[in-house]
C-alpha cells in the first residue's frame, strides 16, 4: 500500500483524486489531506506518508517553500508537484530542490497520475512530456558542459527517447522487448556516459546534443 497526503485547497479537485484512486483499485491509500502549509506540517508529526501530492499554490505558504522544508526534514518522503504552475523559474527551484516528480494539471490524466506515483515509489523519476520545452530552456542556461565526443548506441538513444515521453521502465522493456533489468542496465551506462546521476538530466542532455528532438 502507498500511504499518501494530498496538499491542496480546492475541496474538488481533492475530492476528484480520492475518487479517481478508489476507481483505479490500485494500491493508492489518501491517509489525510490537507489544506495549507500549516496543517500539512502539524499532520507530519503524527502522521508521515510515503509521498506527497502538492499544489504549489497555498493559502498561507507557496509549494516551493513546503517542498524545501519537506526535503529538508523529511528526506525519505517522496514530493510529486501537480500544478498549472509550470513557469521555467518554478520548475528550476523545484529541479534544485531535488523533487521527484512534476505533472501540470493542464496535462495530466488519472492513469498518467497513477504512472507517475507507481514510478516514482519505484525509483524513479517522472516528469511529464509537456514541460519538456522548459527543461530545455533551463539546461541551456547552465554553465555546466558536456563532452560532445560521447557516443550512444542505437538502443540507448532508443531508451533516451521512450524516457522522454515519459515511460516506465516496465514500459519501456515491453516496447523494446527487453527485460526491465536490462532497460536499468542501460539507463546506467547512459549516466556513466553523461556524468549525470537521473533521468531528467539525461532528457536534457539529449535534447541539448540532438540525440533526442523536441516535439
Amino acid at each position: 500500500m502507498i500511504n499518501l497526503i494530498v496538499v491542496e485547497d480546492h475541496a474538488l479537485f481533492r475530492l476528484g483524486l480520492r475518487t479517481a484512486f478508489k476507481s483505479s483499485k490500485s494500491e493508492i491509500n489518501v491517509m489525510c489531506e490537507a489544506v495549507s502549509g500549516m496543517q500539512f506540517f502539524n499532520l507530519l508529526e503524527t502522521q508521515v506518508p510515503d509521498l506527497v501530492l502538492l499544489d504549489l499554490i497555498l493559502p498561507d505558504m507557496s509549494g516551493i517553500d513546503i517542498a524545501r522544508r519537506l526535503k529538508k526534514d523529511y528526506p525519505e518522503v517522496k514530493i510529486l508537484i501537480l500544478s498549472t504552475e509550470t513557469d521555467k523559474d518554478t520548475i528550476k527551484q523545484l529541479m534544485d530542490i531535488g523533487v521527484e516528480g512534476f505533472i501540470s494539471k493542464l496535462q495530466s490524466s488519472t492513469q498518467v497520475l497513477i504512472g507517475a506515483i507507481l514510478s516514482i515509489m519505484d525509483g524513479e523519476e517522472y516528469f511529464g512530456q509537456d514541460i519538456a520545452a522548459i527543461m530545455y530552456n533551463i539546461y541551456v542556461s547552465k554553465k555546466k558542459t558536456f563532452d560532445n565526443s560521447v557516443k550512444f548506441t542505437q538502443r540507448e538513444k532508443e531508451v533516451i527517447e521512450l524516457c522522454r515521453n515519459g515511460l516506465l521502465a516496465k514500459d519501456i522493456a515491453n516496447k523494446l522487448n527487453i527485460s526491465p533489468r536490462t532497460v536499468d542496465a542501460h539507463k546506467n551506462n547512459i549516466f556513466q556516459k553523461m556524468g549525470i546521476n537521473n533521468s531528467m538530466e539525461m532528457v536534457q542532455y539529449a535534447i541539448k546534443e540532438g540525440i533526442i528532438e523536441i516535439k
